[in-house]
């Protein structure tokens, strides 16, 4: 990836999601530009929150990376993920609109079905298969109609060294049991949230110093260079952890969930080359950095 230019103490960049990974990522790396809000200051479930806050910080760029993740849990509280994946993402787009302040909104892989057998491109059509995929299409749609100034990010697989994700999931479960089951049908790329963080911020710098510029709006792919099954991804981590218990191959079949995964929902990302000259890590290069450090987390937490 290439390297941004210092941000100037002038410079506001407000990014929502309180203590998730990638917000937490963004505010360890994006220094004293960076203003993190989250509930209760900041909450899509009380709209003059957003009202309140945009007011008060004054920001020169938003970064949305607030949003409901619990994909399963959607299933049954569709109502409450649409406010989260709609709704508030919309108000707070109307609000960017109002101040001229361009807004950079994160979504997901899972706006696709993963039925299609090769990479995503931004051109293609939409299909999501559950109601947590649903809402992030909407919302998308949502953002862009709200502000001129909008840019859609998808991403996809991420994990940090804080906060719930696959790495630290199956981490736990390699400490709890002699053997681990993990589905091996299902493809995507795997992204560091440190390395989304810097992509972010590098774009953020770019329209900072140089001004928004009409082809930055519509939507980008950007997620970690290469791609893999969860089961091999699980096996990687697991070696860098120095965890060592067989870890048997499944199919989604013999893993069933509640709302529906994408089967191969791997994501074309040249766009995003191609207009900013970024390109994110491999993924096999940035998960050793993240297990070490996910270790160091847990090793001050227990000592602490």
């Amino acid at each position: 990836m290439t390297s941004r230019p210092p941000f100037p103490a002038k410079f506001r960049i407000l990014v929502t999601g309180g203590s998730g990974q990638l917000a937490t990522a963004l505010r360890w790396r994006g220094g004293a530009a960076v203003r993190v809000v989250g509930r209760p200051e900041f909450d899509f479930d009380r709209p003059d929150t957003l009202v309140r806050i945009m007011h008060d910080i004054r920001p020169d760029l938003v970064i949305n990376a607030a949003a409901w993740t619990a994909v399963d849990a959607a299933e049954d509280q569709p109502d409450l993920a649409r406010q989260a994946n709609v709704e508030g993402p919309a108000l707070l787009a109307w609000l960017c609109a109002g101040q001229a302040v361009p807004v950079l909104h994160v979504s997901t892989d899972y706006v696709f079905s993963g039925l299609k057998g090769q990479p995503y491109t931004e051109a293609d059509p939409v299909s999501p298969r559950s109601v947590y995929g649903r809402t992030k299409a909407e919302g998308e749609k949502a953002v862009l109609g709200a502000c001129a100034q909008a840019m859609i990010l998808r991403t996809a697989w991420v994990y940090g060294p804080t906060g719930r994700n696959f790495i630290r999931t199956m981490l736990t479960a390699a400490r709890r049991h002699s053997r681990l089951r993990v589905v091996a049908d299902q493809s995507g790329n795997p992204t560091s949230a440190g390395d989304l963080a810097d992509a972010l911020l590098g774009i953020a710098a770019r329209i900072l110093h140089a001004g928004w510029q009409p082809h930055y709006r519509g939507v980008f792919h950007a997620a970690g260079s290469g791609s893999c099954t969860w089961h091999e991804l699980a096996c990687v981590a697991l070696k860098h952890a120095g965890l060592t218990p067989p870890v048997m191959p499944i199919t989604t079949a013999d893993w069933p969930t509640h709302a529906t995964r994408p089967m191969d929902a791997r994501l074309d990302c040249s766009r995003l080359r191609q207009v900013f000259a970024l390109e994110l890590p491999h993924w096999r290069d940035s998960i050793g950095p993240v297990v070490a450090a996910m270790l160091r987390h847990d090793r001050q937490a227990v000592s602490g």
